[in-house]
């Protein structure tokens, strides 16, 4: 595998998590003019955030058995443009059961994507031999700031949802298609003959036990995320008291933290190892949950979002690598099984913040993700030593096979 092919297939895959950011940002910024669109009860709300993460943990599982016969690079050359064709789909239609029709694209796209995207994240970093993980979710921040910068025009300028998704869909969905001509797949290429290989010997090679730990993290980590992106303009708009335009902002500034964290972070891991940098991210992000609980107002509120963004930013990238050096033969197998507890966290976070804040209040509903999410320091010895960090030192040979 050559050096030039390895940066391509960086570069195009970096592509690629932009666009899935800002596809997700454009959605979740908008939920309440989504809501309004289409006449979405309070009550209902919940059950249509909670089946898009349903179907995307489905796809996801089926997506180990797939990859295993085309390679992760097919599996996401065509899984995004469904994704983005699913949100402009969410835009323009007026009916209820459209809406259901949409977000169930859009759900089942999603899960294939995310599998296949992070698969091939964690095989690049083993052929690259450092830390590379944080930076391809760096892109995806990026994407969501982008994201969520737009939902703030459509939402200032009172936009139609479905003016303000095509022109987006329209320029990335061909931007997303010729970048995925330089995708790295499995076994250097994404030959099936090579796919079914790896996949053959990954069905033997991943133990739930070893993987567990990862799985409960992955949980934690997102359903903290999940209550950022779901409630986060909700919860400024309707707890806070700020306007709607002022309401798509936190998810921006926190998207703008993380992508701060992440960018710094693969250095932290090649000097200080995952699992201390996982532990400080956990601590940080529960200081921003305990802010946004007793927030006087918007801007403070908006302030506990952003440190928020900063403490979670790590946790999930370094879950996705470290599940790659716990199966290094297995990692197609082991990234797809972990990404599904990615929605389990989205399935139990958006209904269990929407059921505390209507039965008890939405500042309290904060105090959960924010236990939840200080546990990870204790299974933080499951992302390695400090000599496991990939670099400094430890770095290997860039002739290891991507797969």
């Amino acid at each position: 595998m050559t050096d030039a092919r390895l940066r391509r297939g960086r570069g195009s895959l970096a592509v690629s998590f932009f666009v899935q950011g800002v596809t997700f940002a454009l959605l979740v910024t908008r939920i309440p003019a989504i809501q309004d669109r289409y006449g979405i009860s309070d009550g209902l709300l919940p059950v249509f955030l909670a089946a898009v993460p349903i179907l995307a943990g489905v796809s996801s599982v089926a997506t180990e058995k797939v990859v295993a016969r085309v390679g992760p690079g097919v599996v996401l050359r065509w899984s995004q443009p469904l994704v983005l064709l699913g949100l402009l789909a969410v835009g323009a239609g007026t009916e209820l059961w459209q809406a259901a029709l949409a977000l169930g694209v859009f759900g089942l796209a999603v899960g294939a994507l995310d599998a296949s995207m992070n698969m091939l994240g964690v095989s690049l970093q083993r052929a690259y031999g450092r830390s590379i993980m944080l930076g391809f979710h760096a892109a995806y921040s990026l994407g969501g700031i982008a994201g969520a910068s737009l939902a703030w025009v459509g939402a200032h300028w009172d936009l139609p949802l479905f003016v303000s998704y095509l022109p987006v869909v329209a320029v990335l969905l061909p931007a997303a298609l010729v970048a995925s001509r330089w995708y790295v797949g499995g076994g250097g290429g994404d030959s099936p003959a090579a796919s079914v290989d790896m996949g053959k010997g990954e069905k033997s090679g991943v133990a739930f036990t070893l993987l567990l730990p990862l799985c409960l993290v992955m949980t934690f980590a997102y359903i903290g995320d999940s209550t950022v992106s779901n409630w986060s303009a909700k919860y400024l708009q309707d707890v806070l008291g700020s306007s709607e335009e002022l309401a798509t902002v936190p998810y921006n500034a926190y998207m703008v933290t993380t992508l701060l964290g992440r960018a710094v972070g693969d250095f932290g891991v090649r000097r200080l190892g995952a699992a201390t940098v996982v532990r400080c991210g956990a601590v940080l992000a529960a200081v921003g949950f305990a802010v946004v609980a007793v927030a006087p107002g918007a801007w403070v509120g908006m302030a506990g979002f952003t440190v928020l963004g900063l403490g979670l930013s790590v946790i999930v990238p370094q879950t996705f690598a470290a599940a790659g050096r716990l199966f290094p033969g297995a990692s197609d197998a082991a990234v797809a099984r972990l990404n599904v507890f990615n929605y389990v966290g989205f399935l139990i976070g958006s209904p269990l913040v929407g059921a505390l804040g209507d039965a008890w209040s939405y500042r309290g509903a904060m105090l959960v993700p924010m236990v939840l999410v200080l546990v990870t320091v204790v299974y933080a010895t499951s992302f390695g030593s400090r000599e496991a960090r990939y670099g400094g030192g430890h770095e290997r040979p860039r002739t290891v096979d991507v797969g």
